[in-house]
């Protein structure tokens, strides 16, 4: 009886191999799921956030757009702001928020600039840590409706 022996087939040391491979491969794809669960955690919280300072800003320029020149009403009937109280009372009202913006006023009309940041959670693995998001809310006074009877 004739005995052989098995022998595997291997490579020759000086030649190439796959060897490895599978684990760049397996590194790459980590740090693409990372970065993509980043980019949707993180842009959804920036998105929150956003939406935040959108109703900070708007209702600072509500509250600004409260301030108006009550005598030039009496006398003629047109409503008109006083800027530098319409300013003053948006400004206040982000403070009293806690947030961080600009007022303005152009003819008749309160611009409210609210920024904020928002910290990464998942990005911040990839050296982004902060996330700047900016709103923007106007007001204009209206005339007073009719008074019911």
């Amino acid at each position: 009886m004739r005995h052989t022996r098995a022998t595997r087939n291997r490579p020759d040391e000086g030649t190439a191999t796959d060897e490895g491979s599978v684990t760049v491969f397996v590194v790459v794809l980590f740090a693409a799921f990372i970065m993509f669960g980043g980019l949707i955690l993180d842009a959804g919280g920036a998105l929150t956030d956003k939406i935040s300072a959108m109703g900070v800003a708007q209702e600072a320029a509500r509250t600004g757009a409260q301030q108006l020149d009550l005598t030039l009403f009496r006398q003629t009937g047109t409503v008109r702001l006083l800027p530098d109280q319409a300013v003053t009372a948006a400004r206040a009202y982000l403070a009293q928020a806690g947030a961080t913006g600009s007022a303005t006023v152009v003819d008749n009309t309160i611009t409210v600039a609210v920024t904020a940041d928002h910290h990464t959670q998942l990005l911040g693995i990839l050296g982004l840590d902060t996330l700047t998001v900016t709103a923007t809310g106007s007001a204009h006074p209206a005339p007073p409706t009719e008074a019911v009877p």
